[in-house]
């Protein structure tokens, strides 16, 4: 795959479809809008990065090792299990996926807010599991898990039976779970009913009923003594609804037993300011919500590293490797740690840590807040395009200035050379 190749084709679908519903009579505005169309300003160049990696946290056995999780968890948290491979293989933690476990250890509340993709519901299923497999199976309801619309639940569903369920026979999974979100009719929501699982999938919807509905006083009287409270995505809970909900914590807290362990998860919560202050802005509004202490330390926050190394672009050898790569034809390396050490990948790396940090005020620059990393079988395709990128022969980069931005030239040709003098402007690729 051309990733370039890719944005064009996109760019020109959509841009078709916005031109089959405009219709426009007068020549002169029809020309203008079709310039428009035509140019840059509503598609933006394309914005390659390869970008930080979160740092690793060691594996389930390991904290199995230290004492933190019960034995058994190294038997279920197997990744890759099937009905011909029970094992499985090994399961790595990201390093916050660590920190959030080992706060659910101390017994205390604690926010998860990391990005999209970085596991964070491994974070609190982990020690979910943990607690019923110590206290174990078909005790009531020891955890309720709140999403806010059921497909989240329904994923939930299906990631939760690929580690409790998968490895055992058929009725022998040491956990029991149950999705509760109103999609069950008849026989399924009778026997949730009747024999209630150790942990509860639903929605905040369907958490009202059970605390309101005659025909759920059952489940309800199940779920004293509720060990974890989990609401996901927790900045959906804004405004009125966010004062509903926290409203509607405080009755189940009240109904279950107030010593329940609440945890949030959430990928966007707080912007702007340093980790500290947007820790204390997290665990403000974490607090008001779920009604129980929360300090900033309890808020768990990803930690990353350099997908790739620190290199001088002014040392000779870096250089040379890197007009080396440029005009060889060999191809990109297959294996992904290869890959972040070949010369043209930190180079793109800092170039797009430049194109991030030092866009300057009052230009609109595709400045982005969270990062990306090429980790698929698309980044030896990237990277093919990559030596396109840097070529000196071709013009593939521009540093323009928006609107107001003065000093800064509409293109520049970007080379290896131009690079260490790259220090300002609203940069695309």
């Amino acid at each position: 795959m051309d990733v370039f190749d890719l944005r064009n084709r996109l760019v020109s679908d959509y841009r078709d479809y916005t031109r089959s519903f405009i219709k426009i009579g007068d020549p002169r505005i029809r020309q203008f809008v079709d310039g428009h169309l035509a140019g840059e300003g509503f598609w933006p160049q394309p914005l390659l990065q390869l970008n930080p990696t979160f740092k690793p946290g060691g594996t389930i056995d390991d904290l199995v090792a230290e004492g933190v999780l019960h034995e058994e968890c190294s038997r279920v948290f197997r990744i890759g299990k099937s009905d011909s491979d029970h094992r499985g293989k090994q399961l790595l933690l990201h390093r916050h996926q660590r920190d959030a476990i080992l706060e659910a250890a101390k017994s205390r509340s604690y926010v998860l807010t990391t990005g999209t993709g970085s596991g964070k519901s491994l974070a609190y299923i982990v020690p979910i599991v943990d607690h019923v497999l110590r206290r174990g199976s078909g005790h009531g309801v020891q955890a309720i898990i709140v999403y806010p619309m059921n497909a989240l639940a329904n994923s939930q569903d299906e990631e939760l039976g690929k580690f409790v369920d998968k490895g055992y026979a058929e009725g022998g999974s040491p956990v029991r779970f149950a999705r509760y979100t109103g999609q069950e009719r008849g026989a399924a929501r009778e026997a949730i009913r009747s024999d209630p699982p150790d942990i509860l999938l639903t929605n905040y919807m369907m958490l009202e009923l059970l605390l309101t509905r005659t025909e759920d006083r059952e489940l309800l009287r199940a779920a004293q003594g509720l060990r974890f409270l989990v609401f996901d995505e927790l900045h959906t809970y804004r405004g009125r609804q966010g004062a509903d909900i926290a409203m509607l914590i405080r009755r189940c807290r009240h109904a279950v037993g107030n010593s329940v362990v609440c945890i949030g998860t959430s990928a966007t919560m707080a912007s702007g300011g340093g980790s500290e202050e947007q820790r204390r802005e997290v665990a403000a509004v974490s607090q008001s919500l779920f009604g129980v202490p929360i300090a900033p330390e309890q808020v768990v926050t990803e930690s990353l590293e350099r997908a790739t190394p620190e290199i001088d672009v002014a040392d000779p050898s870096i250089r040379a490797a890197i007009r080396a790569a440029v005009v060889s034809d060999e191809e990109p390396p297959v294996e992904y740690g290869t890959f972040c050490m070949h010369p043209l990948a930190p180079g793109s790396n800092r170039l797009s840590e430049s194109a991030r940090n030092q866009t300057p005020a009052g230009c609109s620059g595709r400045r982005r807040g969270g990062w990306r990393v090429i980790r698929s079988g698309t980044y030896r395709a990237r990277l093919r395009s990559l030596r396109r990128w840097w070529s000196p022969t071709r013009n593939v980069a521009r540093q323009r200035s928006a609107a107001g931005c003065s000093g800064v030239p509409a293109c520049t040709e970007v080379t290896p050379a131009a690079f260490p003098s790259l220090r300002s402007g609203c940069i695309s690729f």
